[in-house]
């Protein structure tokens, strides 16, 4: 297959604006990116963002270029303004298929050798005059044409499996109340205590806002950069050693183990537990709650505060203000929560992580590794 500078693949679209309020609706910032998904599920601000945007077109290939190692690559859904730690991709189409661009730039084969000139630490990027050398093998034309009918046709398979994977993330949610009955009404007699007594921790966060520093290397981390399987950096604030010991002074730093819970009503529906130390960062405006393991496993209270009862609950009697939601976390800690024996915990959390195992299935087989099932694929559409 003959080589090519990526220069001579894509062109890297620099156009900005700063946007006005109006944009607010068309805006898509790397956190509402999927890893191993190029559609968009979800976009938009509640305000317009700050500082320049770039411009994107339906059908550009958008690639999140700051901590690139997430592999955030989508398609534009309609014309609007991309984040700029991120990247607007067209295809030189006299040497790549349009319909084949997108699915070379989610492709492992290009991801993998992008990411190895990223530079910077704790937030990795990558410079378009480092990526716009790197070389790739093409299959000719008529060969990508092919190869992308097929791998859309396999995209689309997978899009059903998604919907398999809903339905069966019903089925868990069912299962919650088959085994431990409706939160609050405890028709099952469990033992009941306050989320306070179960806690050994429990902070409701820093109110204090630190300063970005251009030198900083702290990730600082609010409720927009979470999500259920934990942090999104890709538009977090980077703050220095000064502004670091003032937020751990005030105890917003996480340790494993701990749930997390946002502070903020509009997004309390996101809770994840910390599973690993890598995922530890300052938090700004997020509940740190350390249960105790001898009454309840961390996974089991992420799962009862996240019940749909639960969720009802707080939003009428846990939640404060109209245009701005607010968790009353004073009252909050006084939430009755059930205490079941710790092995039926773990027994439901072993369903909730089989449920997660196939959703992490799911990401894996539809970031499409191109390159490693290229040569067996040309061989179906020969």
């Amino acid at each position: 297959m003959p080589k090519y500078r990526f220069d001579e693949i894509a062109i890297n679209s620099t156009a900005k604006k700063k946007p006005v309020e109006e944009d607010k609706y068309t805006y898509l910032g790397l956190e509402h990116l999927d890893s191993g998904s190029l559609k968009v599920t979800r976009f938009g601000s509640d305000v317009a963002p700050k500082g320049e945007k770039l411009l994107m077109k339906k059908g550009d290939v958008l690639f999140g270029k700051r901590r690139a190692y997430q592999k955030k690559v989508a398609i534009a859904p309609f014309d609007g303004i991309f984040s700029a730690h991120g990247m607007v991709l067209r295809p030189k189409e006299e040497v790549i298929n349009k319909d084949f661009f997108p699915l070379f730039i989610s492709s492992d084969y290009f991801l993998d050798a992008a990411i190895k000139i990223s530079v910077g630490s704790l937030s990795p990027t990558i410079n378009w005059r480092d990526l716009k050398g790197l070389e790739f093998n093409l299959p000719s034309l008529e060969e990508q044409k092919k190869l992308a009918e097929v791998l859309w046709s396999i995209n689309d398979t997978l899009d059903a499996y998604k919907k398999l994977l809903e339905t069966t993330d019903q089925l868990v949610k069912s299962q919650f109340i088959e085994m431990f009955g409706v939160p609050f009404q405890n028709e099952k007699r469990w033992q009941t205590q306050s989320l306070d007594e179960i806690c050994t921790y429990l902070t409701d966060g820093s109110h204090y806002s630190p300063k970005e520093d251009a030198n900083g290397i702290y990730p600082m981390l609010t409720v927009k950069d979470m999500t259920e399987r934990g942090f999104d950096y890709g538009d977090c604030k980077l703050i220095g050693e000064e502004e670091y010991a003032k937020m751990v002074a005030n105890g917003c730093v996480p340790k494993v183990g701990d749930v997390l819970v946002a502070k903020d009503g509009s997004y309390f529906k996101t809770a994840f537990v910390i599973e690993d130390e890598r995922e530890q960062a300052v938090l700004s405006s997020i509940a740190i709650l350390r249960p105790d393991k001898a009454k309840m496993v961390p996974r089991f209270m992420r799962e009862y505060l996240m019940s749909g009862q639960v969720l009802k609950a707080v939003e009428s009697e846990y939640i404060t203000g109209t245009a701005i939601k607010r968790v009353i976390l004073k009252k909050l800690k006084t939430m009755p929560i059930y205490i079941p024996p710790i092995s039926m915990q773990e027994k439901y959390v072993a369903l909730v992580e089989q449920s997660d195992k196939s959703k992490f299935d799911d990401e894996i087989i539809s970031n499409l590794n191109l390159w490693s099932c290229l040569e067996s694929i040309r061989r179906i559409v020969k």
